[in-house]
């Protein structure tokens, strides 16, 4: 990886888009430390440290945030507006023929669709930084108020400003990530993603630091941190090694090309193969999942429920039981959807008909789709089970061990991993081009 960094450093061109892309990470973290208006940073802080005062419930946030929640800071909503609008729309464009006509439409279509995306994110900003208001406006630690002023003429003010501030982060994360997809390298949105996941890695060793102390202190009683710290770490690295070898893993459907005629010339057949990755979906089921389970939580922002409502809300806590059970289910959905999307059997095995290819065995046209979709659904489920795993491991390792307060989890260590490969193999693909385009020129 260091290696392909390198290398690219030396093209000009690609040495101008690494820098505009840490220049624009920066930026993120600069923007994770300016604070919002009326909010008073100390007790929010001592609010996130109190498990029993609803941290737990905040924790994931803030670590997709980069810690810039707990903060109450510029974005504190992160990306996850954006994340749920690309969601709306997708689906939208499944189901409403008008959207799905400008999916098709090409380059002036997409522009169209892009709009449509950023005006609904503002829109479910507004809604989430509402609802975040509404949960500081609310919560107190040790007696004092989050929000500074809530009464009156001057607390509806104050409101307008804070909400205002929070969707204002996500429109400027949203518009980070877009200038990085166009002038720098990788996902725009994956990357701020991962640049606040590993910001909050000191946070991390903070904490594992922290229970080694209370084994420390107090062995009779927390004696067993000595053996699942180390654990922890070692589950750590075997996880971010079996996700490098699963991105990796690729399941070949061999080609056989029939024997062409060019001109006076006779070329003989070829053998190939079409490579179906296992993680064909990439981390984007995961991120979804998660950006829709995080619905739930909000709901608890506006009011405060009681009885069933209560219950159910609390089951989908990101350590319930029911969270457990819906990511399991969203994540094998979303790797589904997110392939169906990206791939057409159909179109494949037209493709090969138009080349003189053949899958041997298997007959072309319709019996060739039918065998691509059939393999495209066993890998898909393969990857998608695997992602579910990595996901849901660490959350029943938290509660297996009363570990549930470390701010990496397994749907960060997928992000980290998979953005970092992802971002790689982009780097290795310009620098492909650009060796080509030398070598024509």
């Amino acid at each position: 990886m260091f290696g392909t960094i390198a290398r690219a450093w030396k093209l000009p061109e690609l040495r101008k888009r690494l820098l505009f892309t840490v220049w624009i990470i920066i930026v993120f973290r600069i923007g994770s430390v300016i604070p919002v208006p009326f909010l008073d940073v100390e007790a929010l802080k001592g609010l996130m440290g109190n498990l029993a005062e609803g941290g737990a419930i905040l924790a994931y946030l803030d670590t997709m945030s980069g810690g810039a929640f707990a903060q109450a800071t510029l974005f504190a909503m992160s990306i996850s507006p954006y994340i749920n609008s690309s969601i709306i729309m997708q689906l939208m464009g499944v189901a409403i023929p008008a959207l799905e006509a400008l999916q098709r439409e090409g380059e002036e279509g997409r522009k169209r669709l892009t709009a449509i995306t950023r005006y609904l994110t503002i829109a479910l900003g507004v809604i989430q930084g509402t609802a975040y208001y509404m949960y500081l406006r609310n919560a107190q630690y040790a007696g004092k108020s989050i929000v500074k002023y809530t009464d009156g003429a001057q607390g509806v003010f104050v409101a307008i400003i804070i909400v205002s501030v929070f969707t204002a982060g996500t429109a400027l994360m949203m518009w980070l990530g877009e200038q990085i997809n166009v002038k720098g390298v990788g996902n725009g949105v994956s990357v701020l993603l991962f640049a606040g996941i590993v910001a909050r890695m000191p946070d991390l060793i903070h904490k594992l630091a922290a229970y080694v102390s209370l084994a420390v202190a107090y062995p009779a009683d927390y004696g067993k941190y000595y053996a699942l710290v180390p654990v922890f770490l070692l589950i750590f690295l075997v996880m971010m090694w079996v996700i490098v070898f699963m991105n990796d893993a690729e399941r070949r459907i061999p080609i056989q090309y029939a024997q062409r005629n060019v001109g006076r010339k006779v070329y003989a057949g070829q053998n190939s193969h079409i490579p179906l990755k296992v993680g064909l979906a990439g981390v984007m089921p995961v991120i979804f999942a998660s950006s829709i389970l995080s619905i739930p939580t909000l709901l608890t922002f506006f009011t405060k429920p009681t009885g069933i409502l209560k219950t159910i809300l609390e089951a989908f806590s990101v350590n319930g039981w029911l969270y457990m059970v819906m990511y399991f289910a969203l994540i094998l959905m979303f790797a589904y959807f997110y392939v169906a999307i990206t791939y057409n059997p159909v179109e494949m095995a037209n493709n090969l008909r138009q080349s003189n290819g053949t899958i041997p065995g298997i007959r072309p046209g319709k019996p060739t789709a039918d065998y691509i979709s059939k393999i495209l659904s066993k890998v898909t489920f393969l990857g998608a089970l695997f992602l579910a795993f990595v996901a849901l491991f660490p959350i029943i390792f938290g509660r297996l061990t009363s570990m549930n307060n470390l701010s990496l989890g397994g749907t960060s260590i997928i992000i980290l991993v998979g953005v970092a490969l992802e971002t790689i193999k982009q780097i290795e693909s310009q620098m492909m081009m650009k060796h080509y385009k030398g070598f024509l020129d």
